[in-house]
C-alpha cells in the first residue's frame, strides 16, 4: 500500500473515530442505568443486560479515544511514519472494530446475513430503547466500513511483522 492510500485510510479513520467517540459520549452522558431500566417492561430482567450493554459501551468509548489520539498523532508528525501508521490502523481493527462487533456482554450479536437484505445486521438479544437502539445501528454503519477498509489489518499485518523480524 502506497503512503498515500495508508495516510488516506488513516485521515478517515480519525474522522469516522471521531464521530463514534461523540455519539458515545453524548449518549453515555444524558443516560444512567435506572434510565434505561425503567423504560424496560421487565426491570429486573433488564438490569443486568444494560448494566453489560453500558460497560460495553464505555470501553468501546475508551478505546475509540485511544484509537483516534493515536491516530491524530500519526497525522500531524512532521514526517507520516507509514510503520507506526499500520501499528495504529492495526489497533483500531482489534481493540475498537471487534469490541465493537463482539461486546464481550454479549448484548446484541452481528448476522451478517441480513446486510445483504437490506435489513439490520445487529440483532439485540433483548428490546432495547429507540435512543440506544438508533445508536448502536448509527456505530454498525461507522464501524462497518472500517471493518472493510481495514481487513488487510485483521491477519496480514501480524504475518507481515513476523516476516520481518524473521529476516532480521
Amino acid at each position: 500500500m502506497t503512503e498515500t492510500q495508508l495516510k488516506e485510510i488513516c485521515e478517515e479513520s480519525y474522522n469516522r473515530l471521531k464521530k463514534v467517540c461523540m455519539e458515545l459520549e453524548k449518549f453515555l452522558n444524558n443516560t444512567s442505568l435506572p434510565q434505561l431500566v425503567s423504560a424496560s417492561s421487565q426491570p429486573e430482567e433488564y438490569e443486568t443486560y444494560y448494566k453489560n450493554y453500558l460497560s460495553d459501551l464505555r470501553h468501546l468509548l475508551v478505546n475509540s479515544e485511544n484509537a483516534f489520539e493515536r491516530l491524530g498523532i500519526t497525522l500531524r508528525r512532521a514526517k507520516f511514519n507509514k510503520e507506526f501508521a499500520e501499528e495504529n490502523l492495526y489497533l483500531v481493527y482489534h481493540t475498537c472494530i471487534n469490541l465493537f462487533f463482539y461486546p464481550k456482554g454479549e448484548v446484541y450479536e452481528e448476522d451478517g446475513r441480513n446486510s445483504y437484505t437490506g435489513r439490520d445486521a445487529i440483532i439485540f438479544h433483548k428490546e432495547v430503547t429507540p435512543e440506544l437502539k438508533a445508536l448502536t445501528l448509527g456505530l454498525s454503519k461507522q464501524f462497518e466500513y472500517l471493518r472493510d477498509e481495514l481487513q488487510y489489518y485483521e491477519t496480514d499485518y501480524v504475518t507481515m511483522k513476523k516476516m520481518k523480524s524473521v529476516s532480521k
